[in-house]
This record gives structure tokens, C-alpha cells and sequence, in this order.
């Protein structure tokens, strides 16, 4: 929230248009009272933020009108939904209260409202990981009751991600991981297309800029090219469907950029290489008497007579919808040019569905509709939140994986269809027909073959699981499953092995000393663990338990009662000192001014504050980086593109600081080229000499492979900046014989 500040007049009439144009375009509220109580809500919404500003300065009220506008017109919800999202931060930052929202909207309202407002005083503020994550996991609850709750949720993050610019730096970070971590994939899931794809390209511009202003330029000036391409294209499409009689729309546009620039990083290949940039969409309207499915297959054969298609290209989301309810076919055909182009193929309701998702999706549903996938999703979904004992950033690592994955269908012996997500084994699979049979399984044929429980299943494989009264889970099957299901039933089965195991060694332990006349007490049992080399009792009763603990020396052990001296030496050595635990929870690291860059000096030693590069994506000077700073209190520098660095940005945001290099040519930093051509004679002596002799640097590992005359190689070498890594790759590139050579992104030492 920003600043108290009056508004002058045109601020006033400014907010006055913005509702106007809210009230003048409401799309579903058709019931007598559905005008009043929006503007109802605007006139409380405008009188509690009145006079307060954004941190852009412009008047805050325009945020929950143009997140209401979204609501309204983007995602097509109606009346309560606006109302709710006119009034989704009065609550929380006012003194208007859920009760007076009651009182004044009525009970639904006010449980929109609720499942809206952030979290607050029910986990440990301190811990700042499971803060962010545990917000999460509340709003993800809103699932079970309401689903609007998280589609308002997704229109807030939009307007907050198109409003981006007056943020902080280490905020915009945060922001902008946070969405495509978690929002993007959440709307993709939910089936809002459109919306999925600007949450991406918006983030994608705060966090790697350059490449994003790379591609949007290169996208620019190819427009005029493009569209002439589209138009020349679709000439004899438009004449031949018009001649079939069909009453249809044809647009046609490039792709998002984030979607080319994942294909580029997915294909390793420079914009210019990516063949199919341009989409091509037809829109018809049914007929009547013919189904939709044969309309598109109609409007595919005639497009086929016309271009010559892909064939593995052929994408079928009509006769198999997509788990998000998106139906379409998608088929890619050499254009114009050598110009290869993607046509979707959809009816009216189909695009509706595309575009707006879940509203639109139930607006088509009838009540004795059969459960959709998305249906089935939810309850997956509800299945998960049901265990409040998980750790929530394991939870959202599990469900960020179950809103990416792309599903396979795979089916029972008598030909059950059950979906799965892409990876899955015979293990996942057994737990989602029930708990008992996952829990026993010591087997399963696939396609009628014996194969391990631990085999991966392929989309259209026929699963029976064989299983065995005396199987039970152990901990190796948490490395092959990956359903949140299986994974949970496999943690609380060996959860309760474990109390029951800790429970009988303990039991063991009090029989023995009980025979050697000893009574159990803390400085026994810290004896018992010195000599058994354990670290806690758990895993002393459980060793005990397991038998890998032999209690024959008990007698010998309790004679040897070291000196207090000894077992202090031994806390001290095992445990480190004791901490007090008011200090402990009130330890601070050194104040970071977030406001500024922090800046990467040479000398880490004399630096304010010690920093260290991140081991999974080895950035070095000249390239983007952001901060974390761990709670031990180092900074540790990432790529913005990094996993790892995205999974914290959502997870630990606001330990996320805004960093610069500040570096001259004193230390060098590991970086990783690797090379392809066609071999010869003395082509790696070239290579090296570039490398040690004209450019001075130093190589630390260098791997080439030779087949059938093609050359591979990696090489390993520490340079100080991105600019001598770019010179050396262009010196090599001009190599006779050199087809390709890039830096490695990412790579483990």
C-alpha cells in the first residue's frame, strides 16, 4: 500500500472513467441487483482507499477495479466474483471487516473475501521459507471450497505483474519467479490460455530482460514480414472453407516469447532456426446435424489438400481433451516460403474454453455431464491438502510438479483408463487404484510382461500389479514414484514402521538394563550413544530394534561411566555449543539495504558480507545474476533462469536481493563451452592454442569424442568476465570445420 496523498481532479476522474468502463462492460451479470451490488462495492472499495496510492502513484482503487475488470472480461466470472475482487484488499488493509462484508454482501461474499485475504499467525513468521510456501498452501485450499477464489487470486497477480515497473529490484525478482513457478502453470492448468501465456512473457521480461528485448525486437521487425506470410497463407484456406459453406474467423499471429524462447533453449537453436514462430487459429461455428469432431476433421482434410502436413506434428485434443479441458486440433503445414506453420482448428465453444478456461468450461456443463478431468484434478488436488503435517515447501515442490507434468493414459486389465503423470511407474500407478495394493505391491505385468514395480509406464500400456500379503513399502520407493498419492501413502506407512520400531527397541533396551539391574536415565543413554556412535535415541532404539545394534557389551559400556568432562567434550563436538533459544530465533545477519544493488567485489574476504556462486548454474561477470541470502547469512549468487534460483524466488522471496558485479581481472570463474564440427587433422591443436596461447586462458578439463568423422568435445576454463568468454567462442567458431559452439548453461562439477 502506498502513500496517503489527496487526489486533485483528474486523479477523481480518473478513477470515476476506470469504474465507468468497469460498469458499462459487465459480461455475465444479468440478475436484477447484480449492478447495484458492484457499485456498492466500488463505493465502499473507493471511500476505505481513499487518497491512497500505489507504489507507482497513481490512485490505489484503480488496482482492485482492474483486477475486477479482469475477473470480469478475461476470465468471464460473474457478479460475486467482481464484487469480491472490488473489495479483495479492503479487509485486509482497512477497518472494514469480514462481518461488516457480511452483513452488507452476505455469507458467500464474505468467504471469497476470506480465502482472499493473506495468511497471517498461523505458522512461525520467522521462518521465512514455509511463510511464502504456507500462503500458498492457503490459497490452494480455497481449491476444496471455491475455485473462484484462486481465479480472482491469478486476476490480482496479473494486474500486479502488468503494473511490475514501480517495484524494487529484489521485489520484482520475487514477484516475477513466484509467478512462473507457480501462477502461469496454475492458470495453464485452469485452463486460462491467454492469461497463462502473459503471466510467462511478463516474467520472463523482469528476469532475463536482455533476451527478452532480444526476441521482441527480432519478432518486430520480421511484423510486416510475418503478416503478409499469414495472409498469403490463409488466401486459399479462406476460399475453399468459404465454399464448403462453413461460417468461420481465421486469425493469425507469432508465437509468445517465452514460448520461443523455451523452444530455442529446448533445441538448442538461435531465433532465426525456430521453424514454426507462426500460429494460424480458425474459429467456426457448428453446424447443424454435424458434430464438432467431424467439422474439424473436415476442416483439417481441406487445409491438407492445400499444404503438405507434418505428420508427427498432428496434435488430436478432441478425441482425448487436454487435462485442463482445452480441445482443439493442432496440425503443422509447409506454408508459403518453406515457411513451416501451425493451424488450430476449434468450434466457438471450444475457443471460449481456450481462452476463458474453468468459467467458460462449467458454463457448457451440464449437471449430469461426466466428471471432467479438470474435475479429477481438483479432487487429486484436495487429496493432497488433507495431510496438514506435510512440510509446505515440499508440498508446493510436489504440487508445482503435479500442475507441469503432461499426462499419460494408461489402463487397468479390464481396460479402465487411468491417468497418470508423464514418468510414472507401475508404483504410482498401483497406489492410484487403492492404498492396500500399492502397499503390497511386489510386481507387475505391463502389456502382459513381468516387469519391477519400479518400471516406467508409456501412455497406452496395459498395468497389473501383482502383489503379496507380506510386501510392504520401504524408504528406496520414495526415488521411483512421483505421484503426490503414492508418495504420501509410502511416507505415512513408514512413518508408522518407524514409531512402532522405535517404540519395541526402546522396549528391548529397558528389559536389558532392567536385567542388569541398571535404571534407564539421561546419562546412561548418553553413554549408550557415545559407544554406539549414534546421535539420537531414535536411531539408538531403532538400530536396537533392527538388530544392527548388538547389546552384548551393555555391561561393559555402563562400567565405563566417563567424566563429566567427556561427555561435555562429546555435546560440544556432536552438537556444537549450546545455543540460548531466545537468542537462537532472534540471531541476525547482517542488515542488506535492499533498496541498492549489493555489489560482487574481487575480495570476498574484505567484502561487508560473504558471498559465494551458486554450484548448479555457475554464473560469472556479465551475466545476470540476483542474490539469496541463507539464513547462515551468505549470499549466494544464481541466474534468474536457474531452477534452483526460480524454486526460491517462490519459496523464500523476500530473502531474494538485487546484485551487481563490481569486478576487475584478479579472479576467474569456472565456465563450460562445449563444441561440435566435422574432424581433421590438427583441429584440436587449433582449438587449444586459441584458448592457452592468443586469449590466455587456463583450461582445467577437456573432453573430445570422435565418431564417424563428427567431433564432440567439452572444455572446462576460468575466465574473468562474460566478454572474454564471448570473444574466445567467436574466435573458435571461425575455426574451418567448427559447426557449433555454446556455452553450458548449467552443469555439476
Amino acid at each position: 500500500m502506498g502513500n496517503k496523498d489527496f487526489f486533485d481532479d483528474e486523479d477523481i476522474k480518473r478513477i470515476q472513467d476506470e469504474d465507468n468502463s468497469l460498469i458499462d462492460n459487465l459480461v455475465r451479470c444479468k440478475n436484477p441487483g447484480d449492478r447495484e451490488m458492484i457499485e456498492k462495492a466500488f463505493s465502499i472499495a473507493n471511500e476505505a482507499h481513499w487518497n491512497m496510492r500505489r507504489k507507482s502513484g497513481e490512485p490505489y482503487i484503480l488496482h482492485p477495479i482492474a483486477v475486477a475488470k479482469i475477473v470480469n472480461q478475461e476470465i468471464g466470472l460473474g457478479a460475486r466474483s467482481i464484487t469480491a475482487a472490488l473489495l479483495h484488499d479492503v479487509v485486509e488493509d482497512t477497518d472494514y471487516t469480514l462481518e461488516d462484508v457480511e452483513r452488507d454482501f452476505g455469507q458467500k461474499i464474505a468467504s471469497l473475501i476470506d480465502g482472499l485475504t493473506k495468511i497471517s499467525g498461523t505458522y512461525n513468521k520467522t521462518d521465512s521459507s514455509s511463510m511464502q510456501a504456507e500462503n500458498f498452501r492457503k490459497l490452494l485450499l480455497t481449491i476444496s471450497d471455491d475455485l473462484r477464489v484462486v481465479l480472482i487470486k491469478i486476476a490480482d497477480r496479473l494486474h500486479n505483474m502488468r503494473t511490475l515497473d514501480s517495484m524494487p529490484e529484489a521485489k520484482k525478482m520475487k514477484i516475477a519467479g513466484e509467478t512462473i513457478f507457480l501462477y502461469a502453470p496454475l492458470a495453464n492448468r485452469l485452463g486460462l490460455y491467454a492469461i497463462k501465456s502473459e503471466l510467462e512473457d511478463l516474467s520472463f521480461r523482469y528476469r532475463q530482460p536482455a533476451i527478452y528485448d532480444e526476441i521482441a525486437s527480432k519478432l518486430k521487425h520480421g511484423e510486416k514480414k510475418y503478416y503478409a506470410l499469414i495472409n498469403k497463407f490463409s488466401l486459399p484456406i479462406i476460399e475453399k472453407l468459404t465454399e464448403s459453406g462453413l461460417k468461420f474467423e481465421i486469425s493469425g499471429r507469432p508465437k509468445s516469447i517465452f514460448s520461443i524462447w523455451k523452444k530455442m533453449q529446448s533445441k538448442n537453436v538461435p531465433f532465426e532456426e525456430i521453424y514454426d514462430i507462426l500460429a494460424v487459429r480458425i474459429v467456426f461455428e457448428p453446424v447443424p446435424g454435424v458434430s464438432e469432431k467431424t467439422t474439424c476433421w473436415n476442416i483439417y482434410s481441406i487445409i491438407t489438400d492445400i499444404y503438405l502436413p507434418k505428420p508427427d506434428r498432428l496434435r488430436d485434443w478432441i478425441s482425448r481433451p487436454k487435462p485442463n479441458g482445452y480441445e482443439a486440433l493442432h496440425v503443422t503445414v509447409m506454408g508459403p516460403e518453406g515457411k513451416w506453420i501451425e493451424v488450430q482448428i476449434r468450434s466457438k465453444r471450444m475457443d471460449e474454453i481456450a481462452e476463458r478456461g474453468y468459467a467458460a468450461h462449467y458454463k457448457y456443463k451440464g449437471d449430469n455431464s461426466p466428471e471432467t478431468e479438470l474435475d479429477k484434478w481438483i479432487k487429486k488436488i484436495r487429496g493432497m491438502l488433507e495431510n496438514p503435517h506435510e512440510d509446505p515447501i515440499e508440498f508446493l515442490d510436489e504440487f508445482k510438479m503435479n500442475l507441469f507434468s503432461s499426462e499419460i493414459i494408461v489402463f487397468t486389465p479390464k481396460g479402465k483408463l487411468i491417468s497418470l503423470p508423464k514418468g510414472a511407474s507401475a508404483l504410482d500407478f498401483a497406489y492410484e487404484i487403492h492404498t492396500e495394493i500399492g502397499n503390497k505391491a511386489i510386481g507387475a505385468k505391463i502389456n502382459y510382461k513381468l516387469n519391477p514395480i519400479s518400471a516406467t509406464l508409456m501412455s497406452g500400456d496395459q498395468v497389473e500389479i501383482i502383489t503379496s500379503d507380506i510386501a510392504k513399502p520401504e524408504e528406496e520407493w520414495l526415488s521411483f514414484v512421483i505421484t503426490p498419492k503414492a508418495k504420501e501413502a509410502i511416507k505415512n506407512k513408514l512413518r508408522s514402521e518407524s514409531v512402532n520400531r522405535i517404540q519395541k527397541g526402546m522396549e528391548i533396551l529397558e528389559a536389558k538394563l532392567g536385567e542388569l539391574g541398571v535404571a534407564p536415565n539421561s546419562e546412561i543413554l548418553k553413554n549408550i550413544m557415545i559407544a554406539y556412535d549414534v546421535t539420537n535415541k531414535d536411531e539408538l532404539y531403532s538400530g536396537i530394534e533392527l538388530g544392527t545394534i548388538n547389546l552384548d557389551n551393555l555391561k561393559k559400556i555402563i562400567k565405563k561411566s566417563p567424566s563429566k568432562n567427556i561427555i561435555k567434550y562429546w555435546e560440544l563436538k556432536l552438537l556444537g555449543p549450546k545455543k540460548d533459544k531466545k537468542d537462537e530465533s532472534q540471531e541476525t545477519i547482517k542488515e542488506i539495504d535492499y533498496n541498492k544493488p549489493f555489489l560482487l567485489r574481487e575480495n570476498v574476504e574484505s567484502a561487508e558480507q560473504s558471498y559465494e556462486i551458486a554450484k548448479c548454474c555457475n554464473p560469472i561477470p556479465g551475466d545476470d545474476v540476483i542474490g539469496y541470502r541463507s539464513p547462515e547469512g551468505t549470499i549466494i549468487i544464481h541466474k534468474p533462469k536457474c531452477p534452483v534460483a526460480i524454486r526460491i524466488m517462490s519459496n523464500e522471496g523476500n530473502r531474494i536481493i538485487a546484485v551487481k558485479w563490481a569486478m576487475h581481472k584478479l579472479v576467474s570463474f569456472l565456465a563450460r563451452i562445449s563444441i561440435t564440427g566435422v574432424d581433421r587433422l590438427g583441429l584440436v591443436n587449433e582449438i587449444t592454442n586459441i584458448i592457452s596461447s592468443e586469449l590466455k586462458v587456463n583450461m582445467t578439463g577437456i573432453n573430445i569424442s570422435v565418431k564417424d568423422g563428427i567431433f564432440e568435445g567439452v572444455i572446462d576454463l576460468y575466465v574473468h568476465h562474460t566478454k572474454d568468454l564471448n570473444n574466445l567462442i567467436l574466435k573458435i567458431s571461425n575455426i574451418k570445420g567448427i559447426e557449433s559452439i555454446r556455452r553450458v548453461e548449467e552443469f555439476a562439477e
